[in-house]
């Protein structure tokens, strides 16, 4: 149970606890009722059959709001179909129950009209918490008007006093402002946080699209141009070649030349690409994981710009896959960066709260293995775990004068590479 919850996210944790809540709520409401059905019925066989019979509705009655407060609330929130059968027979019963207590009213079962008063607001209350999210405020209002009106109708013609009739329509006033702040306003709740957790989603997915967009611009800039005067000079050299002109050959030299200029060229933008540079890498984490609602804080001073160049870019690489870890695992609401030097070695922490299920341990070449691959190359360590009330910390430390090669070149960067997924 503890690793269900634990897998949820924030939006998911509280939809569940909403939802549970509101398909209890009816249960608990109608448990009131109770002690005034057993209590102040007065114990003729005619109101005891009639007091069995309201306790049996307000079951039934529990029953259909149960199953309409679900469709209801994949209808508001969802958009699915409005669940109008089980709404016509949550009011149905309502109008029973409301029936039922008039007549223990009319025929002296129940003591007097406080009693009346404490049974009724139970009765009104299932049927409008299912239904109140069905329609609009301006068509709920009028149908709370209208139900208080019905309810004082009903106990005038059973022979209420006006007093009686009067107070009957205040509860049922009093039960649909009720309703309008408990159910529809859960509801919409609800709707509003799935709405921002579609929302930041998205803009995590844009912000990958982004990246991968100016990588494409960026290649199309450096090999549009270049591809295009390769295919002229071939299609001259052969029409030369045809000709038997000795020029042929210096076309094709020209051709060779431009592709491994072109060559060159893309190993440039692709090194530029796969290199992590840390100060780029740790304003881009801070971009990333604000447009993903994360709050993002740095502490590093200007630690970062006096490391050496290899430290910089096995560092980078930490950041970068660090930021991945954050967003794929887990529903974090905060992260901390923290760049710090110690006894000749630099120190890299990323914490986050609201960590999933992340294993530390990896296949070679890939996550957090892969990080412990580079950092090895440079004479660094890696330490990645649970940090204690539910967050995640990876240290990372690496000495400020590298002991080994420079630090290996992947194919893909791994944020890329879950947008492609």
């Amino acid at each position: 149970m503890k690793g269900f919850w634990r897998k949820r996210s924030q939006a998911a944790k509280l939809d569940l606890y909403m939802r549970v809540t509101l398909y209890l709520l009816p249960w608990l409401i109608s448990t009131g009722a109770l002690a005034p059905l057993t209590q102040d019925v007065s114990r003729e066989p005619g109101a005891v059959a009639l007091a069995r019979g309201l306790l049996a509705l307000s079951v039934a009655q529990c029953a259909v709001a149960m199953h309409t407060i679900h469709h209801g609330l994949a209808h508001y929130v969802d958009g699915a179909p409005a669940p109008w059968r089980s709404a016509a027979v949550a009011m149905g019963l309502g109008g029973i129950s409301v029936g039922s207590i008039a007549a223990l009213q009319a025929t002296g079962g129940i003591g007097d009209g406080t009693a009346m008063m404490e049974i009724l607001p139970y009765a009104l209350l299932t049927t409008a918490m299912s239904t109140f999210m069905l329609s609009t405020l301006r068509r709920l209002v009028l149908g709370t008007v209208v139900a208080a009106a019905l309810v004082a109708g009903a106990l005038a013609a059973t022979g209420a006093e006006a007093g009686l009739a009067v107070a009957g329509a205040v509860v049922a006033l009093f039960v649909g402002l009720f309703a309008l702040l408990t159910t529809r306003s859960s509801a919409w709740f609800m709707a509003v946080i799935r709405e921002l957790d579609r929302n930041r989603d998205a803009t995590a997915r844009l912000a990958v699209a982004e990246e991968r967009l100016r990588f494409g611009r960026d290649m199309h800039d450096v090999m549009g141009r270049n591809l295009a005067v390769i295919a002229l000079k071939s299609e001259l050299a052969v029409q030369l070649a045809r000709r038997g002109r000795p020029e042929a050959a210096d076309q094709m030299a020209e051709v060779q030349r431009i592709a491994r200029e072109s060559q060159r060229e893309v190993r440039e933008v692709v090194r530029g690409y796969r290199e992590a540079d840390l100060t780029a890498e740790l304003e881009g984490a801070r971009g990333v994981l604000s447009a993903a609602g994360i709050d993002c804080r740095m502490e590093r001073g200007r630690l970062g710009d006096d490391l050496p160049a290899g430290v910089q870019s096995a560092l980078g690489w930490v950041v970068r896959e660090a930021t991945t870890n954050v967003l794929r695992h887990g529903d974090p609401r905060s992260c901390t960066v923290r760049l710090t030097a110690e006894g000749g070695r630099a120190v890299l922490v990323v914490e986050n709260d609201g960590a999933g299920d992340v294993s530390a341990d990896g296949t070679p070449g890939s996550g957090l293995a892969g990080l412990r691959e580079r950092l090895s190359a440079v004479g660094g360590t890696l330490r990645a775990g649970p940090g204690g009330d539910g967050t995640f910390r990876l240290t990372a430390e690496v000495p400020v004068v590298p002991t080994g090669p420079a630090v290996p070149v992947v194919s893909v960067v791994p944020l890329i590479q879950e947008g492609l997924r």
